[in-house]
């Protein structure tokens, strides 16, 4: 509703006021025309002749003046036929001229808008659909190069073909290695198609965020000394006691810091920290992993969280997509939102700023 009452009576603002002052001028033009034409001269029932004259003469021009004055709203209205046309046709880049301030150009404005949400809609669903056969390109290769090595390792056990104990060894070795890679391919596919279904379910304690974050880092440390990568933390100096679950947390942090190991510049620092802030009327508890790598350009960053993401570019050159499985990202933003949270990614000329947002309120 216009805030000025008086907009209403705008024939340029109004498709109502606009006929309304159509139809006004038309009867007025109609019947000051009609009124000075010269009348029949002196014969039988010159008054009936005269009635009748001016009866035509009206009605003749206010329908001339109307069609006039309406010509180009029904042109309109046929354009917007024809557009909706198109549009139904398939062709949703189509867009609906919409020059008009009224009632039409706010429908014109609206069906662009729904053409622009399918097309969106469309789109995403068509990446997604292409993510998904690539993702599962992707994990079958994953799985098969794991798995090819087991069989051909066991083969060489079977058949003896091996010159000592430390060989046998060696063999039984590689051949658990690969079967520790295999099995932390499948717990990830496990994980994610149980975190996006309404089979997951919150086992929450009464946690000390800032203590368990502490333990995740002791535990990751080793791991990052060799590979060159050297941990900071900056965690507060108070226990920040939460309602969570410890091992899905542990999880999704995890998941951070394996993607922040597997593509951080080497040698190199990760940088783990928790802060607390204020947003809007509520306050969140932030998990800050931080790494510096290889620049992503904007279509990737958008697309990062991106269910089924993952392509052979970014698994080949190592950058901040590839790796693993692929998903684990896509399980730790699952179990953020699980918690009532959210995890978002700050990017700038190669440093990447991973946030597990997780709200305080449930303290």
């Amino acid at each position: 509703m216009s805030p000025n009452p008086l907009a209403r009576l705008s024939a340029r603002r109004s498709i109502r006021a606009h006929m309304l002052w159509s139809v006004v001028a038309s009867v007025l033009i109609a019947g000051v025309v009609s009124t000075v034409i010269p009348k029949v001269p002196e014969v039988p029932h010159q008054a009936v002749y005269n009635v009748i004259l001016s009866l035509l003469t009206f009605s003749f021009l206010f329908f001339l003046c109307f069609f006039l004055l309406t010509r180009r709203t029904v042109a309109y209205l046929l354009s917007l036929a024809d557009g909706l046309e198109v549009i139904a046709g398939g062709d949703l880049r189509y867009r609906i001229p919409a020059p008009r301030a009224d009632e039409l150009g706010k429908i014109a404005e609206n069906i662009n808008s729904m053409a622009e949400k399918l097309e969106r809609q469309i789109e995403k669903e068509r990446r997604s659909e292409q993510a998904k056969m690539e993702l599962i390109t992707g994990i079958s290769h994953d799985l098969r190069t794991p798995l090819t090595s087991i069989v051909g390792y066991l083969e060489l056990l079977r058949n003896k073909a091996y010159r000592d104990d430390s060989e046998y060894e060696r063999f039984v070795g590689n051949t658990y290695n690969r079967a520790l890679q295999l099995k932390a391919l499948i717990d990830d596919l496990f994980e994610y198609t149980r975190l996006t279904t309404r089979e997951a379910r919150l086992l929450k304690q009464r946690v000390d965020l800032r203590e368990l974050l502490h333990q995740i880092e002791s535990e990751f440390h080793p791991l990052a000394k060799e590979s060159g990568i050297s941990v900071v933390t900056a965690l507060p100096p108070a226990p920040l006691f939460m309602e969570l679950d410890p091992e899905k947390i542990r999880r999704a942090v995890d998941n951070l810091f394996m993607n922040a190991l597997k593509f951080s510049v080497k040698p190199g620092v990760i940088r783990l920290s928790l802060e607390t802030a204020a947003v809007g009327s509520k306050r969140q508890a932030a998990i800050r992993v931080e790494n510096d790598g290889e620049p992503i350009g904007p279509e990737q960053e958008e697309r990062l969280f991106e269910r089924f993401y993952k392509t052979d570019d970014s698994r080949a050159k190592g950058s901040v997509f590839g790796g693993g499985s692929g998903l684990g990202l896509s399980i730790a933003r699952s179990i953020a939102r699980l918690h009532g949270g959210d995890v978002r990614l700050i990017h700038s000329d190669g440093h990447y700023d991973f946030r597990i947002e997780l709200p305080l309120e449930a303290r």
